[in-house]
């Protein structure tokens, strides 16, 4: 028996975990797969990243869900990897193939002064927050502010938009948390303004995500005319890649946008966030940008003109950031590990037994479909090591059994099914769906309790 362990059970893990499968001659030998989470819940940022809004999304974790239950796989959750827990070389005893799929978990700074003011925070903590994420931390965001900025022009800044201009009942009728839901329904926030530091046409939202801010009930986008024909993509589309194409003509369409909604979204463009400014209390007040223009290499430069947008409440999304991993290699220029077609190198050579697939192997870009090719390429290297891989000394034990040993407590598929039903309950005492658990106690309890 191969046994095979893959370190998160995000799209990037269970992906892996199907490529595997699904590559696997049945002339080969036998394979077994134990997906490995430091949270009790599988699924990754499909369940805390994706917003709650967003079902149809969110319904991929019905596709993960077939993998994550098949005979030869196993779900075991509450088993942190590296310093905290079992160590990375303890799996190389444990597993004849050990695949890290461990996201990147950092975002990025801003790196300007008055990022560490009252009322900034991470748009990444934000979404932990609202997705009832365990490690999240409690209610501290002002949404008592009246102006909110959102720095960055990706999904996730569309998605903290969109979050913040929502309605009461429609958040109801979502999974999110009771202390989340009470506080964005008491919102004092009526102006979101999503700014990013380049044009439209280089934005990296999508078209879907952009075109659904404007049928918000109760909410209307605002766009300037002059900032978008600012772009030379906005006179003339024709030469832009298709989803630039697709968000021009729909930021085309709200330029002349008017109205008296209770909450308005401003788009924003070609401003370089220099410098938040204090109140005189050490919270922030707004946020000091520099007009920008393009370059004529597909970049910007500063013109020097300054501009200020009032803001109580300031939320970052310009990135994410793989974090080093307690025995494993890693390239800080880049947030990765370093390899070759998911192979990891050390000092060049590839590791027996040692891969990744995901962000920490390629870096926070994509998609969630984007996760495919990337874990089939890993899956492919690890079925084409089979002959070394068999060779390799392991430990004939159960890892659970070991894990066991060490002092974890895994949680296993039915503990999982456990929280479901709990959350079930909890949303049924609530006359509302589904409603996350968002405390480690109570996962942890539910999943006893199965």
């Amino acid at each position: 028996m191969l046994r095979m362990a893959i370190v998160g059970s995000g799209p990037s893990g269970v992906y892996t975990a199907q490529s595997l499968i699904d590559q696997h001659g049945a002339d080969g030998p036998p394979v077994a797969i134990d997906v490995l989470d430091r949270l009790p819940c599988p699924y990754g940022l499909v369940r805390y990243g994706v917003a709650p809004d967003h079902e149809k999304i969110k319904s991929l974790q019905t596709n993960l869900r077939r993998v994550l239950e098949h005979p030869r796989v196993r779900f075991l959750g509450n088993v942190p990897v590296g310093e905290a827990g079992v160590a990375t070389r303890r799996l190389r005893e444990l597993y004849h193939a050990v695949v890290y799929c461990v996201g990147a978990a950092k975002d990025r700074r801003l790196g300007i002064p008055g990022e560490d003011l009252a009322g900034s925070c991470s748009a990444t903590d934000f979404v932990s927050w609202y997705s009832a994420h365990p490690d999240a931390i409690g209610h501290g965001f002002p949404l008592g502010a009246r102006s909110a900025v959102v720095i960055g022009v990706g999904n996730v800044a569309v998605d903290v938009a969109r979050v913040l201009a929502r309605g009461a009942s429609e958040l109801a009728a979502t999974d999110m948390p009771q202390g989340p839901l009470e506080a964005l329904a008491a919102s004092a926030v009526r102006d979101i303004h999503m700014v990013g530091r380049r044009g439209p046409s280089q934005a990296k939202f999508t078209t879907k995500e952009l075109r659904e801010l404007g049928t918000l009930p109760g909410a209307g986008v605002r766009v300037r005319e002059e900032e978008l024909a600012a772009d030379p993509g906005y006179a003339d589309p024709t030469g832009l890649p298709a989803t630039a194409r697709r968000n021009v003509a729909a930021l085309r369409d709200w330029v002349k946008a008017d109205g008296d909604e209770q909450r308005r979204i401003h788009l924003r463009f070609f401003l370089r966030p220099v410098e938040l400014l204090d109140d005189g209390q050490g919270a922030v007040r707004a946020v000091r940008f520099e007009r920008t223009a393009p370059d004529g290499a597909g970049g910007v430069r500063g013109t020097g003109e300054l501009v200020d947008i009032e803001a109580q409440l300031v939320l970052r999304s310009v990135g994410y950031r793989g974090v080093p991993l307690e025995g494993l290699p890693f390239d800080t220029g880049t947030g990765t590990v370093p390899h070759a077609q998911g192979r990891v190198l050390r000092q060049g050579a590839p590791s027996p037994g040692e891969y990744v697939a995901g962000w920490i192997k390629r870096g926070p870009t994509g998609v969630i479909g984007t996760n495919r090719p990337c874990a089939k390429e890993t899956a492919g290297s690890v079925l084409a090591d089979l002959p070394a891989l068999e060779g390799r000394a392991v430990s004939g034990r159960d890892p659970l059994e070991a894990l066991r040993e060490a002092g974890l407590s895994p949680v296993e598929w039915r503990g999982w099914l456990g929280i479901e039903a709990a959350e079930a309950a909890l949303g049924s005492t609530l006359a509302r769906g589904t409603v996350k658990i968002p405390d480690w106690d109570g996962l942890l309890t539910a999943a006893r309790g199965a």
